[in-house]
């Protein structure tokens, strides 16, 4: 897989623009992790959850993987339910 498998057809701007951030991260693992939630979930996230992926993915990927891999802890701020979320739906975070 090298990239969304979701349209952006029928998404808000925002939405159009998570959805191309989080596949277009920079460290190829954090773009399949975020890539792969957001194509699953980016349509029925509420704005507070859109919120905190805004913030999240301002977080450098290799802070934000080890976080997410079970590897460091992530700073409080980041640490959402709906960081919780991705590390529960990434085979990264499944096995830390």
């Amino acid at each position: 897989m090298t990239g969304s498998t979701r349209s952006s057809g029928g998404l808000d701007d925002r939405r159009k623009r998570l959805l191309f951030r989080c596949w277009h991260r920079g460290m190829r693992e954090m773009d399949l992790i975020l890539g792969r939630f957001a194509d699953a979930e980016i349509g029925s996230l509420t704005d507070a959850e859109l919120i905190d992926l805004e913030s999240l993915i301002e977080v450098p990927d290799p802070d934000l993987y080890a976080a997410l891999s079970g590897g460091a802890p992530l700073a409080s701020e980041y640490r959402t339910a709906l960081f919780d979320r991705i590390r529960s739906f990434s085979p990264a975070g499944r096995d830390a």
